[in-house]
Order: structure tokens, then sequence, then C-alpha cells
């Protein structure tokens, strides 16, 4: 799993995407591919690739080898990122940052892939690796984990039998399905996900899911900054990320 290959195709897509959007919004003429490609500066093939697989997501659709148009899908996420819970998670980002002073963040997951969903202000500062539509392995980032919580070691062998371990992560990373679950059991009684440079040198992440009021795993939330500030309140750190997490959940229908 080539992650900076992943992330630069979601950025990209998301690119083509409001392009498309705002064309269709103001009443401007519809674009193909070769005009998408020379109005972003993408190589046509790159952008034809692109929009045959956003076309097949349902958020771009084309007749007829026409100019592309926004898809059913495209209206569907952008009505569901108005749902009570997601608008709360920048309330609750907000807060850490107020209390804390550090990064927080609401993630959902795509199969092996984390992907962010919200970031607090913060993120901003000088050195942050965050960029939009970001997207990290699930199984050594904190709030991947996390979004892992519920998976028995069967269901975790099975998400990541084919995931190439080498040369991802961080100092801590799991190199394994089975390492991956031993770090899952460890956190478990405690009751919140510690990852200590499993992504990047120096950064600890702690994180919980998020849940439906049903009790299935809908997003986590999480906290990273350096060793020193987070693992000085760490207890405290997780008991406001779980407050959160049942806030949020009151709000998921």
């Amino acid at each position: 799993m080539e992650i900076s290959s992943e992330s630069s195709s979601m950025s990209q897509g998301l690119r083509i995407v409001r392009l498309v959007a705002d064309r269709e919004k103001w009443g401007r003429r519809l674009l193909g591919v070769s005009q998408l490609a020379s109005e972003l500066g993408m190589e046509q093939s790159r952008v034809s690739r692109l929009t045959r697989e956003l076309c097949d997501l349902g958020l771009l659709e084309r007749v007829d080898k026409g100019p592309f148009r926004t898809g059913y899908r495209y209206f569907t996420l952008a009505s569901s990122l108005n749902s009570g819970w997601i608008r709360e998670t920048r309330t609750e980002l907000e807060a850490i940052v107020a209390e804390f002073g550090l990064k927080g963040r609401v993630s959902v997951r795509d199969g092996c892939r984390v992907i962010l969903l919200r970031s607090s202000t913060n993120e901003g500062l000088p050195g942050s690796f965050v960029k939009p539509g970001m997207v990290t392995p699930v199984w050594c980032t904190g709030s991947g984990r996390a979004l892992l919580w519920d998976h028995s070691e069967d269901a975790l062998e099975t998400l990541l039998k084919d995931v190439n371990f080498i040369g991802v992560g961080g100092p801590s990373a799991a190199h394994a399905p089975s390492e991956v679950n031993e770090l899952m059991e460890r956190d478990r009684p405690r009751g919140f996900v510690v990852a200590a440079e499993e992504f990047e040198h120096g950064v600890y992440e702690l994180a919980v899911p998020i849940r439906t009021p049903n009790g299935n795993i809908l997003a986590a939330i999480s906290v990273l900054g350096d060793s020193a500030k987070v693992r000085s309140k760490e207890k405290k750190i997780a008991k406001t990320l779980t407050d959160a997490a049942e806030r949020l959940t009151s709000y998921a229908n």
C-alpha cells in the first residue's frame, strides 16, 4: 500500500470534483478530459483514469463521452456532511485545542485506509503533515487502530492479509497482522488506543472510536502531539476523548 500515492490520488480526485462542481454551480461550460487536464495542469492520462474512478464511485457522471457533471453520490455525500454528529466534531476538536493545546482529528475508515474527515484549526502550525483528504494506514495510526477496535484477530488477519507493511510507519509500527492484534489486546483493557511513534517519529496519538447509537463504529477521534505533552496528561486526555465520543454518538442518527 503506497500511502503517498493514495493521498496524491485522492487529493487530485477532489480537485477534479471541485472544478466540475464549481463550473456546474456557476453555469459555466462543462469540461471533458482534455479540458480538465489543461485547467488543472495534470496529465491527460491521469485525469482520464481518475475521472473513470470518480464515475464508478458516482461522484461524477458522463453521458456518451460528453462533459462531466456531478453524480448522485456527490449530492448524497454533501447532504451527509450536514448530519448532526459531523457538525458537532468542530466544537469538540476546538475544545481539545483550548484545553490541551494539542492537535485533534476525526477520521473514518475505508478498508485499510484512514481518511481524515476533520482536524482542529491548529493543524496549520509549522511542521504539520496534514493535507486535505489525507490518507494514512489503518494499522499504524492511533485513529486507525481505534477504527479497528471491534475487530477480532481473525478479522484483522483477513483485512490486512494483502497489506505490504514494509517501509510504512514510524519506528514502533506493526509489521504483521499478528502485531496489530497484540497492540489492540494491549490497549483494550485501558479503553483507548496509545500509538507511540507508530506512524511518525516523535508523534504520540491517543484515540477512541465514535459509535452509532446501536454500537457500530462510525469514526475515530484522536489527539496528537509530542511524547512529553501527551504522556504527562494521558489519562485526562483519554477521558476527554471518551466523553467527546459519547456526546458525538448522541448526535448520530
